[in-house]
């Protein structure tokens, strides 16, 4: 509980100070490798603000009594900074992509909670700086992520007691506009730090489009990424990726501007694909419903051939507060990452729903099971994923998760094991450019133990911090 209200104390002075602006899963496939052994995801954290606040933009309608950008924002709608959904396929690493919609991104004049909402405003001086412009379409970004844990988690965040980058990153991108009819455009991605080795495509082993671009002594050290590389093309309400490119399955993201927490679930590290290479497309049936369907090779796989997999779903939005993404892989997932050849089916389904003006509720589930070529169990897991977060104001938002992973077999080094993960954390955004993110959490897991947690025990408490700068 002391913890806790520290985190609240830290809230409260956000949110009352006049004038605020605004890994390790490749080492986890290769130690089971010698032993033979993401519909919609979405982010909460605006890494720049791009809702123009005199027109309906973004998802956010201001309430016609309430003339100030961010006091009101009308919340049947997904609403400025409270968009958790991301719509698969649209790359969360870029401003404006279902994240970046916070109005003045944290301006949070006034003086007490009743002040800052009545005086929130969206004047030029809250607006992010960039570091590059735009030339022939094309545009560049990218962000630097610092933290620091005091325990070792399974996969990302696996290096306990030190300060660290995670995430130097840097894209360039031209979006596909079809408004005037054909039109193509492209992405790219490049990450360093100690998240690029849990990047790489190490789906294909020593062989692979990164794979092996380390920069240390293991697997917890620092290394490079190319996590996307892809041409866009589209016509009409129809677009298509060729390349390598992220998944669509799931609800967190590789790119620390995509989620709400530092830490990361265990259905994502051990249950869902990071990267695909191949071709995606994206079709438009109506406002509400959009269609996805491709061919990929396999799973975290470079240009090379290590796997003939459907990659589709299909994201519909029920009511005006309600959306539901059902996203899919189905076939050979490849050959290398677990010493033994992969085929299956996996899927993630993904609830969101705006509760009320100011607090957002996601579901999501995953389900996987693969075997090998003798049929023999590869994978078998299941995990629901529980999501809560509470906008105290643009600079400020307290989230929880709680998830269940039901590890049946192939993963995390057990013969089967219920794990339960509860995290609790808030962001603050004293600046469009600059989010800090503490969080504190609890793993328990029952059953065989295997080697998930640091301290061997059936149990651990995380304290984590890190700070993302955006440019």
């Amino acid at each position: 509980m002391i913890k806790l209200n520290k985190l609240a104390i830290l809230a409260a002075i956000v949110c009352g100070t006049p004038s605020l602006a605004a890994e390790g899963r490749q080492a986890y496939y290769e130690s089971n490798e010698q032993s033979n052994d993401g519909v919609a995801q979405v982010g909460f954290m605006s890494g720049a603000s791009h809702c123009d606040c005199g027109e309906a933009v973004c998802g956010c309608e201001m309430a016609p009594s309430e003339p100030a950008c961010g006091a009101d924002m009308m919340m049947s709608e997904p609403a400025c900074g409270m968009e958790l959904q991301r719509v698969p396929g649209c790359d969360v690493g870029e401003p404006g992509c279902g994240m970046d919609m916070t109005c003045g991104s944290g301006s949070c004049a006034g003086s007490g909670m009743g002040g800052l909402l009545d005086n929130m405003s969206c004047d030029d001086s809250d607006e992010p700086w960039t570091l590059f412009g735009e030339a022939c379409g094309w545009s560049a970004g990218g962000w630097f992520q610092f933290g620091y844990n005091n325990r070792s988690l399974p996969a990302f965040n696996n290096r306990a007691d030190g300060f660290e980058l995670h995430q130097g990153w840097a894209y360039a991108e031209k979006s596909v506009d079809t408004a005037n009819g054909f039109d193509m455009g492209g992405r790219i991605d490049y990450i360093y730090g100690t998240d690029g080795p849990n990047t790489q495509s190490f789906g294909t082993g020593e062989r692979g489009w990164d794979n092996g671009f380390d920069n240390g002594p293991d697997n917890n050290g620092y290394g490079h990424a190319i996590p996307q590389a892809y041409l866009e093309a589209g016509y009409g309400d129809m677009s298509v990726k060729f390349g390598h490119f992220f998944t669509i399955i799931g609800y967190e993201v590789v790119q620390a501007t995509g989620n709400f927490f530092y830490s990361n679930a265990y259905t994502f590290n051990f249950s869902e694909p990071f990267t695909h290479t191949g071709a995606l497309a994206t079709y438009k049936m109506s406002e509400d419903v959009t269609a996805y369907g491709g061919y990929v090779f396999g799973w975290d796989s470079g240009f090379d051939d290590n796997g003939d997999a459907y990659l589709g779903g299909l994201s519909a939005s029920l009511t005006e507060d309600f959306t539901l993404t059902y996203a899919t892989v189905i076939g050979r997932f490849g050959d290398a990452p677990l010493g033994v050849p992969e085929k299956g089916y996996m899927h993630s389904v993904v609830a969101n729903m705006a509760l009320t003006e100011k607090l957002n509720y996601v579901f999501q589930s995953d389900l996987l099971d693969s075997e090998n070529g003798t049929g023999a169990d590869v994978r078998e897991t299941f995990g629901i994923n529980q999501y809560l977060f509470y906008t105290l104001c643009d600079a400020a938002k307290l989230g929880t998760r709680f998830e269940w992973y039901d590890a049946k077999t192939g993963v995390l080094g057990t013969t089967g094991s219920d794990v339960y993960a509860w995290t609790t954390g808030i962001n603050v955004t004293p600046h469009a450019n600059v989010t800090i993110r503490p969080e504190i959490r609890r793993d328990w897991i029952f059953g065989d133990r295997g080697a998930v947690l640091e301290n061997g025990s059936g149990s651990q408490t995380t304290f984590g911090i890190d700070t993302i700068f955006t440019f």
